[in-house]
């Protein structure tokens, strides 16, 4: 039986709020009013807080950035070199598949080589989304 049976790393709750804070406190330090998701590794979400003056959108666009990097493993910033010279997946891909983000702001969240989540980060441009949800993965490495 128990071949048929896997079993995943997931992350804690409390290491998600500790991921949203510290990306929280690097999206103020560039000024960057954001909202902060972050997924387990089955794309449900554990985390979630949205700053003061962040625009309402950000709150669908964060969750949907942590979603595409936890089910693929992948940056979200990574899908538009992955499409963008590929017709059918660049005209299928961004509107076929529900919740896919192919711009950036979405990063996995890897333990021990294992992909246990996600974060996503929206609120700026997806450049310096980008740098937030690093400065958070890189609470990690402490």
């Amino acid at each position: 039986m128990s071949a048929q049976v896997r079993q995943r790393a997931a992350l804690s709750n409390e290491l998600a709020r500790q991921l949203v804070d510290a990306a929280l406190k690097a999206a103020a330090e560039l000024g960057q009013p954001s909202t902060v998701a972050v997924v387990d590794e089955s794309g449900h979400l554990n985390a979630l807080a949205r700053m003061d003056g962040a625009a309402l959108l950000t709150l669908e666009i964060a969750q949907d950035k942590a979603y595409t990097a936890a089910g693929f493993g992948l940056p979200t910033d990574q899908w538009h070199e992955f499409i963008k010279d590929d017709q059918p997946l660049a005209m299928g891909a961004p509107t076929g598949i529900r919740r896919l983000i192919v711009f950036g702001g979405g990063l996995p969240i890897v333990v021990d080589g294992q992909v246990v989540g996600g974060i996503g980060v929206s609120g700026g441009h997806w450049s310096d989304d980008i740098k937030i949800a690093k400065a958070a993965l890189a609470t990690l490495e402490d």
